[in-house]
């Protein structure tokens, strides 16, 4: 009888990304508790937010050849030491120097989540179950935590004060740690909680060259991989969009609308409830997509029009500037552009079956690199021009750019036609 012992391995580390992101937000709800306590102004406050974005960056890059090297299970259980003890050091920091090294650390503890995922549905799932799981890893476990971690981190510092809630989401990074201690494992292989029909089943749907072993990273195909380059392009011109309206939304609401601090942060919901539908649904059509043509463009030409329809969601704010158009506008393009969410690490994998954590670390780099760049070039827009008009044609362009880039660009492995039928054989056998 086969087990389905994968999905709880999947589940595991959704939750972590779930906590991750419900970390790096939280120090936003304790802005004025921070500036009282240690002395920092507004203007400090934003680099100590673009802190966690370098080294997320730097490290991202890094942290994908040591998953592929000592594996999902040893480096997450570092790092979620590392991003715990760093969440609960922020109270204690005592000045803004402390809070730039400890926000820094929080980055470098936070930045293998993605690599370690993607090597985790790699090789615990087989390929036509993996566009949902990596959905529900890169867009809904986002997009979700983005919705919940408001109600939740204004409900503990209520609970428990803005040191408290800090401290809290440390034990929970602890928790996470007991359980994968417990249930957490590199391969199929390595759990006795797999049955022997599972593993068959997981094994018959692996790519032909996908490499189950640990081992170093080789990098002269990894850099000069045309298709990973494309997701890395891909990624960047999303992640514009995305970062930009993380932290820029409710300001945007704010200033255009005059709306207060609190029916602004109500009317950003819309855009991240849209974000958890369109991350589904990526998931679910690339699937179905791969089945009837399994090939690698599919998924590309999936993420392109996604971006396509993300970039020409935004045009119709241009030209009716009301905030009933404003939000059904921004939803459209959130939702759309979530739709590529978990498939950008699909692409990664079919890009370097046999390095899937170094290629996730590649596209990572180039998603956390577009969050530097966002905010400040849309600070920059807003403050030499007053309106975010300019900033919203350069998400637009960026998304339309990268949907150009995902449409004609990508090449077919020759690898491809092999390993589906190797996979198609293995199946029916």
């Amino acid at each position: 009888m086969q087990s389905r012992f994968r999905f709880v391995t999947i589940g595991v580390v959704i939750a972590l990304i779930v906590i991750n992101y419900v970390d790096r937000s939280a120090i936003s709800y304790a802005v004025q508790p921070l500036e009282q306590a240690f002395g920092i102004t507004t203007a400090q406050y934003g680099i100590i937010s673009s802190v966690f974005s370098v080294g997320y960056m730097v490290f991202a890059f890094v942290s994908g050849p040591l998953v592929d090297r000592f594996g999902t299970r040893k480096v997450l259980l570092a790092a979620v030491m590392l991003f715990s003890v760093s969440v609960a050091l922020i109270p204690l920091a005592g000045s803004f120097a402390g809070l730039l090294i400890v926000r820094l650390l929080l980055g470098i503890g936070e930045s293998p989540a993605f690599p370690a995922a993607t090597r985790a549905v790699s090789r615990w799932l087989p390929v036509r179950e993996r566009g949902v799981a990596l959905a529900l890893c890169g867009g809904v476990a986002v997009s979700g935590s983005l919705l919940i971690s408001g109600p939740l981190l204004t409900w503990l510092i209520g609970a428990l004060g803005w040191k408290g809630m800090f401290w809290t989401m440390a034990i929970l990074g602890g928790v996470w740690a007991l359980v994968a201690l417990a249930l957490l494992r590199d391969l199929p292989d390595e759990s006795p909680r797999v049955s022997a029909a599972e593993r068959a089943y997981i094994a018959a749907g692996q790519e032909a060259d996908a490499r189950p072993e640990r081992a170093p990273v080789r990098w002269r195909p990894l850099l000069t991989n045309r298709n990973l380059w494309v997701v890395a392009g891909g990624y960047f011109a999303w992640g514009f969009m995305f970062w930009a309206f993380m932290y820029w939304l409710p300001t945007f609401f704010s200033s255009a609308y005059g709306l207060s601090l609190k029916q602004a942060g109500a009317f950003s919901v819309a855009p991240w409830a849209a974000g958890v539908v369109g991350a589904l649904v990526g998931g679910v059509v690339v699937d179905r997509v791969y089945r009837r043509s399994p090939r690698i463009r599919s998924r590309f030409a999936v993420m392109g029009v996604a971006l396509l329809l993300a970039g020409c969601s935004l045009i119709p704010m241009l030209l009716v500037p009301s905030l009933t158009v404003a939000i059904i506008s921004i939803s459209c393009g959130v939702g759309f552009g979530f739709v590529t969410g978990g498939i950008w690490w699909v692409a990664s994998i079919d890009a370097a079956p046999d390095q899937p954590g170094s290629a996730a670390g590649f596209a990572d780099a180039a998603f956390a690199s577009s969050g530097i760049v966002a905010p400040s070039v849309m600070g920059f827009i807003v403050s030499g021009t007053g309106t975010f008009t300019s900033g919203f044609i350069v998400m637009a362009v960026l998304a339309v750019g990268g949907a150009l880039l995902m449409l004609l660009v990508p090449r077919e492995p020759a690898r491809t036609a092999e390993g589906a039928a190797t996979r198609s054989t293995a199946t029916t056998a």
